[in-house]
């Protein structure tokens, strides 16, 4: 597929190392050019988000992209200093990025999406990996922007699993409730990817191995970064290993791996002060027979995938090189 046949994505994130994984397979992805990233608080600050975003570019050799810094604080609280336990103090595994030429954008990334959603009007893509607060705050600016949004897909949410950050809440919507519970409800069409199957991926040491030895440089310094991740995991797999959320999400919207199980139904996210709070509340009744879609639902919520995507990652990001998208 060529630049000219490519769809134009934006990409939401909060660049931690996960993050990391997901722009490195968009970039390797000539199905989509990336037209732009914003950044939000969520694994570290924005501005550190795009510090790394920069600095991953650059490795990558693609400064072309423009890199604009969202919101630092969430709608209703302040940001509470991230997840260094997860991503390190950098957000990136305290891997050292050469620092990057290129600086962000004068614009904020809300104003950045509803700028390209007029550039791209009725393709433009969305991948969100962060918490949410750039897409509630453009949608505040703009309501009509849902009109111009091809497509959202969203990480984030827990349908029949457990959470992460609460015994219901997953990061992304738990870190934002209000703001997932207005890019949930704006009517654009929604695949919801949550941890029901993100944790159900897992990268391994063998496949760090394969980014460590190859001669690609943005893979190699993923691998770099994943040493750190794999640590956090010890607990939750038994082994030096990571779940891969991010890139997960980034597969799906791409198209590298197929959601076989994903119904459209009502997901209504909890804002109250309580122990449910950032709960995605997914009505999956009535899918004992087969996925079934409600009448209306706007979100698509992914509860099985068509392969693994340890393999599928992998060769993207080292098979081919990055390739110009």
């Amino acid at each position: 597929m060529t630049h000219a046949t490519a769809r134009p994505v934006y990409f939401d994130c909060d660049t931690g190392i996960d993050d990391s994984l997901a722009l490195a397979y968009l970039l390797s992805s000539p199905e989509i050019a990336l037209v732009g990233v914003g950044t939000v608080s969520g694994n570290t600050s924005s501005a550190q988000a795009a510090v790394n975003t920069l600095g991953l570019l650059a490795v990558a050799g693609r400064t072309e992209v423009p890199v604009a810094v969202g919101a630092h604080d969430f709608l209703t609280h302040p940001y509470d200093g991230g997840a260094p336990h997860v991503h390190g103090d950098n957000g990136i595994g305290e891997v050292v990025l050469p620092p990057a030429a290129r600086t962000p954008e004068d614009e904020d990334a809300a104003r950045m999406l509803i700028r390209l959603s007029h550039e791209h009007a009725g393709d433009l893509e969305v991948i969100a990996v962060g918490p949410l607060t750039n897409l509630a705050t453009a949608l505040a600016l703009d309501p009509t922007l849902p009109s111009r949004v091809a497509g959202v897909t969203v990480m984030g949410g827990a349908a029949l699993v457990p959470g992460n950050i609460t015994p219901v809440a997953e990061a992304n919507i738990g870190n934002d409730p209000e703001a997932a519970s207005a890019t949930l409800s704006a009517g654009w069409p929604v695949t919801l990817v949550p941890l029901d199957v993100t944790m159900e991926n897992v990268f391994d040491e063998d496949d760090r191995a394969a980014l460590l030895t190859s001669d690609v440089p943005l893979a190699r310094t993923v691998g770099e970064m994943l040493d750190f991740y794999f640590d956090f995991y010890v607990e939750t797999y038994g082994e030096r290993s990571s779940a891969l959320h991010d890139p997960l999400a980034a597969a799906i919207a791409v198209g590298g791996i197929a959601a076989i199980v994903a119904p459209a139904v009502s997901v209504v996210v909890d804002t109250t002060a309580g122990p449910a709070r950032g709960q995605t509340i997914c009505d999956l009744r009535g899918q004992r027979r087969g996925s079934v879609d409600q009448p209306g639902a706007t979100v698509r919520v992914v509860l099985g995938t068509d392969a693994p995507l340890a393999p599928h990652l992998i060769a993207r990001m080292t098979g081919a090189g990055i390739l110009v998208g």
